[in-house]
This record gives C-alpha cells, structure tokens and sequence, in this order.
C-alpha cells in the first residue's frame, strides 16, 4: 500500500466473541469504524476479520542449545508473523531481543526476562540457575528487566530422584512472589507435576505454563484465585517421543511423562470447566517450531472448548489478560482476515488470507 492509502475491509469483523461489525478502516495505522471523508486511495478488502492472535508461550530467541543469533530470531518472528501471531508473550530467553521493538514489520512481545532455575534443574544454557537464597534478587532483577512478567522453573527432573520434583522452597517462593508484585510484575512458572503446585498457589503465582499436573483438588483453587493455565498441548505431544529417551536411565520419570501425556485433554478439560482461564502458547523456539498458534488452538478444541473460547484464548481474551488492545477504535490495526468464519471451524486459523500488522499488510 502506498502512503496514506486507506485499507478497508468488508465481511465479518470479530471484534469480541459477542459483537461482530460489518466493516472497518485503517487510517494512518489505526482501526476505524467509520469511513474516512474524501479518501481517494483505498484498498477494499473481504473476509472474517480477528484481532492479530496471541502466542502467550513463545520464546524468540532461543533453540534447543540456548541464544541464538538476531538473523535466527528475527527468521522466528517472522514465522510468527506470517502464521498471524501478532503479539507474543516471551515466556523466558537468553537472547536480547529488545531490537525488535524498533522492527515496525515483527510482532510485539511482551518478556518475561530470562528464565530462573534451580542449579542443573533445566535445559543448559537457558536460565540463571541458582538456589533458594538468591531466588529474590534474580526476580526482582528479572522484573525489572521484562515488560510485566517473570519466568521461574517450578519443577523439573531431579536425578536422584530419577521423577520431577519441585525447585523451590515454600518461604522462598513467597518472598521472591510477593517482591516481584512489588515491582509490578506477574510471576509465571513452567510445572509439569503435581507437588510443585500447592507452594506456588500458596505464593501467590498468577500463571501456570504446561499444567499437566492439575489435580481434582488443585483446579477449585486454581479457580477461585483466578490464576491462568497455558498448556501448551503442541509440546505435550512429545512426551511420549522424550519418555522413550529416558527410559532406560529413569524409568519412573519415564513413566510420569506417559501418565501426564495420556490425561492431558482431560486435565485441559476439567480445568475449563472448572472456570480457569486458559491461553493459547505453543512454547516455540525451543526444540519446536514457530507458527504453531492453529495448532495450538485446535488442540484446545479437543480438549473441550468450543471454537468461540479457542479463538478467545488465542485472540480477544488472551489481548485482555496481557493488557493490549484488539479491536477497537484507535487501537494499531493489528488484524489477521480469513476467508471462512473461524468460529465454525477452528482449522481456518491455519489458513490467513491477509496480515496486517500497525496498519501495514505483511508476509
């Protein structure tokens, strides 16, 4: 488009799940809803309309051994981009990727700083790995570092063991919590079991990624205080692919895996109806690829929500829980068009027919 033309787009415009319009404009980068008054230059476009979706478990940045360079991350939002991933939730990296936000053409994203482990409790080269002692300060430093949230590892593999066990103390947990809440920042925390669980909901975590190890009697809580689940249900699938490579060595985290691949619909289910807010995150850019986001939102249909809360999840709902703006008058006109009603089947979110990205058609 040239400078000053006018995009507008007629069809189906998704602004809410309850609230559908007919037609919109893009003036100077903007959403409108009425016409501009003597616009010669316009560029008329048809489809079902949806605000850009959201990756709320996105890592740009990284790769299955750590860092990678810009030209790699930058090939990575762009994958996002085209997929019709707009806004990114960057739940934890080791590169810097603050020079994307001066990239008019790739998404924006949201950090959660570098991830905080346990020493030698996660993958090499990802996070700060520390111990108890220092959890607080590598928050804080964290928070102060993202746009709004903080990453912890909350449990993974403990080789004496040979299963998944928590990381963190209690005490510890409520300190560096509450500090982080004191910066203005919401703590998120990659769980995969059960018995780190009741220590972060004790602490006050406002999200959980993966969740696989949601019980009967951790969803009412989890509900109740309104803390969010992204399950990531693309990554899930490889557990079994991961328990086969672990068998021989530890067999009862093995087994655990299996346990928590074969329940994951119904965990995402029983959680969904239980009133817990889920998001649509693929956990790209570690050892899986970006532009999973229909992917995603169509393993969210089976397990149980409709395609309206899946799109939600991807779309309207996940925008308001991390405080931007969808559609609306005067917001960037950051929107994806489709050629069929992605209510009626959630498949069409794989298919974008046209991204516009701060009132720019890209990809």
């Amino acid at each position: 488009m040239t400078e000053g033309a006018v995009l507008h787009i007629k069809g189906r415009i998704l602004v809410g799940p309850d609230e559908v319009r007919d037609e919109l404009w893009v003036l100077d980068g903007r959403v409108s809803f009425s016409p501009p008054a003597g616009a010669r230059d316009v560029r008329t476009v048809t489809g079902w309309v949806l605000p850009g979706l959201v990756d709320a478990h996105c890592h740009v940045g990284l790769d299955a051994h750590g860092a990678v360079d810009e030209a790699t991350s930058e090939k990575q939002a762009l994958t996002d981009r085209d997929a019709g991933t707009l806004l990114i939730r960057d739940a934890g990296s080791a590169a810097d990727t603050r020079w994307v936000d001066d990239r008019e053409d790739l998404p924006k994203i949201i950090r959660a700083g570098r991830h905080i482990a346990r020493t030698k409790r996660y993958i090499r080269n990802y996070a700060h790995e520390i111990e108890p002692g220092d959890l607080t300060a590598y928050v804080v430093q964290e928070a102060r570092r993202g746009d709004g949230w903080v990453k912890l590892v909350g449990d993974w593999i403990d080789r004496e063991r040979g299963d998944l066990t928590a990381c963190w103390p209690g005490d510890a947990l409520r300190e560096a919590i509450a500090a982080a809440h004191a910066e203005g920042a919401r703590v998120t925390a990659h769980c995969f079991a059960a018995e780190s669980l009741p220590d972060l909901l004790a602490a006050g975590i406002d999200c959980v990624e993966h969740a696989t190890g949601l019980t009967e009697e951790l969803i009412p809580v989890f509900a109740e205080r309104g803390v969010a689940i992204v399950p990531t249900l693309v990554n899930i699938a490889t557990f079994p692919k991961l328990a086969d490579g672990g068998e021989a060595k530890f067999p009862a985290w093995s087994a655990h895996m299996r346990r928590l691949h074969e329940r994951r619909y119904q965990t995402v289910g029983a959680a969904h109806e239980a009133g817990i807010p889920i998001y649509v995150g693929t956990d790209a850019g570690g050892s899986l690829a970006h532009g999973l986001v229909a992917a995603e939102a169509a393993e969210l249909v089976k397990a149980g929500l409709t395609a309206t809360e899946a799109l939600s999840a991807a779309s309207w709902g996940a925008r308001a829980w991390l405080g931007r703006d969808g559609l609306t008058e005067g917001a960037p006109a950051d929107l994806v068009v489709y050629a069929a009603d992605p209510r009626a089947d959630i498949g069409v979110l794989a298919d974008p027919q046209l991204v516009v990205l701060r009132g720019r058609p890209v990809g």
